[in-house]
């Protein structure tokens, strides 16, 4: 854009002043700032790029055309523009146009595509002219087919290939194999910017054209803005489509001229509803969208179709104000005809010269002309009064086009430019891109900054009122310090209880990962012993205990072997659970100790009292407590391990099955070999008893005892410890007494540093608010000034004691700024 207005010129810094004070607060980092950055850059950047865009054949090239009432850019119905044209301005003197053309493999994918959107075999090489005669041929088939180059999809395809291959001939020697080609209108030997726009409007030249970049002279075109012609959202080579898409999420896409079909075709496309939500996907763009719905010529000769389009935009545009209806064919050709004459039959000979010209000799009716013939005839637009017209049929097109401009001249034209809409939307994009974008371009800047503003300026208030909350002398902040010693006490007791009270509840909770992963061990181990102890279990070794008990006696029966063996099994299980539940708890209580020790209220004890309360020393007659509780616990659950499950002797469980085979088996000899014959019968049995005794305790009763044991033990200890450190208040006074005096000094330093500091941020704030405000107050913006942090709010912070003792100044600098505050008041 333009040169920046003298109070605008810093804007970019003065604004990134103020999102760096914004990013030094901890509070205030989470800030989302992505919008303030894109109104900055909308602001501050040279250029304002305003892209057309629409669907296939919606009209923006001529729209454009008839925007600068220059004949720039390529239009003809049917065809889709498949090329990024950039129109910037330029200096009447330097006009010129910049060229650069598709990459042959470019050209052949599109080739490629066209032609399987079209049934035809892959496009081999379109270096070989049989290829592409074929190509040709087979197009103009399709369009002789269809009825016409612009009456299907696949004919208006079979019309983009025909022109892409036209294109390619024509430019080989300009077309390079891979890298796209830019040429200079000079090195085409073109002298002005007519040459080059007619050269880059021929069908053939633009579908082969990647980018034209024209510089012209118009005045819409001045203060950096710059109009983007794109393809099509729903053009034949999908490529293209993206290529619009892309153009508009853009970053430096600052507004859309979003060009709409249902003027024509009577409703909104699945694409046009694309388009718009993708517009408001691009914060760059806001609300700066101008909905053109063109070809409003059409609802002229149908009333069904004019009721649609005012429904339509009643319905879904009454947001919005920037709405207008168009006729881009009527209002260009309407400025060009204006400078004819009946010489050269009203631009017959010079501006339609190249369309009129027939392959037999006889004048084409060029599809303005049609449209001019029945505005005239049938649009109703016309006063009977002023116009009095007649289009005669046994006239051609043509003449009944120079005898109507020869009867009415001038006037008849001004009306038909007046009908199009076209000069009111010249005149209401040239009143916003002269008068209203730059303050909108600021006003949005100032919208998306104040409310980063207002959180600045409410914490440095905040700062600042804590700051002049706390004493200025030593012995009022000693005394400040003593007087909160009892509240301190009580709070950190009560986050010590409630430290412990969430701990034990994420152990019955099972939330706590390290513990689970404990006990999960001790699981393990139990399961692991006991599948040890049955496959190594001796039933010789059994037997021989038993008879030694017996001295009498020579035999013994298979439930002496059994009770000898519950017996052992239990007790070798019961170790295993004891040593387990020991190793559980002293990992609990280290980890307990640990966290402990960690915790602001551990380190907060140690600064009042100089040691910790008594905390570790209970929580250590608590971890001996616990532990003897589930030795004693593991112990009475194993000891149950030695009587038989209640369902083992149950008619019809396995059990009892294996029962009697077992004793069938080892009663078939009274020697001990009959009984060690049967060990694998006998564990199997020991192992259907075992097995769900031991699943019991450890997924379900001896987690239940843990968990009830830590709970009764560790919650009661943890109400008791609060009340002793309540207790130790005097002990915490003297104690603290003797620290208060250094930690005093300190912390009103530190205090004083801390408003030095903010007094700083304040002062770096206000000269970044007012320098943007000032720049805000040149753009008449004076409802969206920015809020500055004055000496009056700073005072408003403190109450009247507070105000003494910084007017007594107590060894503490205060600021000039708030001296003079002060004094004024």
């Amino acid at each position: 854009m333009s040169d920046m207005l003298p109070q605008c010129k810093n804007l970019k810094e003065q604004v990134e002043f103020i999102l760096q004070l914004l990013q030094q607060e901890a509070t205030l980092r989470s800030q989302d700032i992505t919008s303030v950055q894109t109104s900055l850059s909308k602001a501050i950047a040279p250029k304002f790029e305003i892209v057309f865009a629409g669907a296939f054949s919606a009209g923006k090239s001529m729209l454009i055309n008839a925007l600068l009432e220059r004949e720039l850019l390529y239009s003809a119905e049917g065809h889709a523009t498949g090329t990024e044209c950039k129109i910037e301005y330029a200096e009447l003197d330097k006009e010129r146009v910049v060229l650069t053309f598709l990459s042959e493999a470019e050209i052949r994918d599109q080739a490629v595509l066209l032609s399987q959107q079209m049934g035809f075999k892959t496009v081999a090489n379109i270096n070989q002219y049989d290829v592409i005669n074929l190509l040709r041929q087979g197009c103009e088939t399709i369009i002789q087919q269809e009825g016409g180059e612009s009456k299907s999809e696949r004919a208006k395809q079979a019309k983009a290939l025909i022109l892409l291959l036209k294109g390619y001939v024509a430019n080989r020697d300009r077309i390079h194999t891979v890298n796209n080609a830019t040429y200079s209108m000079e090195q085409f030997n073109f002298s002005n910017l007519k040459e080059a726009a007619g050269y880059a409007r021929r069908g053939s030249n633009s579908a082969v054209l990647k980018r034209i970049e024209y510089y012209c002279n118009h005045p819409l075109l001045q203060d950096g803005n710059v109009i983007i012609d794109t393809p099509g959202i729903d053009a034949p080579v999908d490529k293209d489509a993206q290529l619009t898409y892309a153009t508009i999420q853009h970053p430096d896409t600052s507004a859309v001229v979003c060009v709409l079909k249902p003027a024509s075709a009577g409703d909104m496309t699945k694409e046009e509803t694309e388009l718009l939500e993708t517009m408001r996907e691009n914060g760059g763009i806001r609300d700066r969208v101008f909905y053109i719905f063109n070809r409003i010529d059409e609802t002229w000769y149908n009333t069904q179709l004019r009721q649609r389009l005012d429904d339509l935009i009643t319905g879904q545009f009454h947001n919005t104000s920037r709405v207008y209806k168009t006729s881009g064919l009527l209002g260009f050709y309407g400025s060009q005809i204006k400078q004819t004459s009946e010489q050269d039959r009203f631009g017959l000979d010079s501006v339609f010269a190249e369309s009129i010209k027939g392959l037999d000799g006889r004048e084409e009716t060029p599809q303005f002309i049609n449209e001019f013939n029945r505005y005239c005839a049938n649009s109703g637009k016309l006063s009977a009064s002023k116009f009095r017209i007649s289009v005669n049929s046994f006239e051609t097109s043509n003449e009944n086009y120079v005898r109507i401009l020869t009867e009415q001249g001038t006037p008849l034209v001004n009306q038909l430019i007046q009908d199009s809409g076209i000069e009111e939307f010249r005149t209401a994009i040239t009143r916003y891109l002269t008068e209203e974008k730059r303050p909108q371009l600021f006003k949005n800047l100032a919208d998306d900054l104040e409310d980063i503003c207002i959180k600045l300026k409410k914490h440095y208030q905040e700062v600042l009122r804590n700051l002049y909350s706390q004493p200025r002398e030593i012995e009022a902040m000693k005394a400040q310090e003593l007087q909160r010693l009892n509240q301190q006490l009580q709070e950190f007791g009560k986050d010590f209880s409630q430290h412990i009270t969430e701990e034990v509840n994420q152990l019955i909770n099972n939330s706590c990962e390290v513990f689970e992963t404990d006990f999960r061990q001790l699981q393990s181990r139990m399961i692991r012993r006991l599948d040890e102890l049955l496959d190594t279990f001796s039933v010789a070794y059994a037997y021989r205990r038993a008879t030694l008990s017996h001295p009498r006696n020579a035999t013994a029966p298979l439930i002496a072997i059994l009770v000898e063996a519950f017996y052992y099994l239990a007790n070798q299980l019961e170790d295993i659970l004891v040593d387990s539940s020991q190793q559980i708890i002293v990992n609990f209580f280290q980890r307990l100790i640990e966290k402990v020790r960690k915790s602001e209220y551990y380190r907060q004890l140690y600064r009042l009292l100089g040691n910790d309360g008594g905390i570790e020393q209970e929580i250590r007659i608590v971890e001996k407590q616990v532990t003897q509780t589930l030795v004693s616990a593991a112990s009475v659950e194993c000891d149950r391990f030695v009587r038989e499950s209640p369902r083992f002797y149950d008619e019809g469980t396995f059990s009892i099955y294996q029962f009697r085979q077992t004793l069938l088996q080892t009663s078939q000899g009274y020697d001990c070999e009959s009984i060690v014959e049967a060990e694998p019968a006998i564990r199997q049995l020991l192992k259907l008893d075992f097995e769900p005794k031991v699943s019991q305790t450890i997924r379900k009763s001896f987690r239940q005892t843990v968990n009830q044991t830590l709970k009764t033990l560790l919650l009661p200890m943890a109400d008791k410890q609060t009340d002793e450190i309540l207790q130790q208040y005097s002990h915490a006074r003297t104690f603290l007494e003797k620290i208060l005096e250094k930690e005093a000094e300190d912390k009103i330093a530190h205090n004083q540093r801390s408003l030095n500091v903010i007094e700083e941020k304040i002062e770096i704030y206000n000269s970044a608010a007012s320098n943007i405000n000032s720049c805000l107050q040149a753009m008449q913006l004076y409802d969206h000034l920015l809020p500055v942090i004055g000496d009056a709010d700073s005072l408003n912070l403190a109450t009247d004691s507070q105000l003494d003792n910084i007017l007594s100044n107590n060894g503490i600098v205060i600021s000039d700024g708030l001296l003079r505050g002060i004094t004024q008041s």
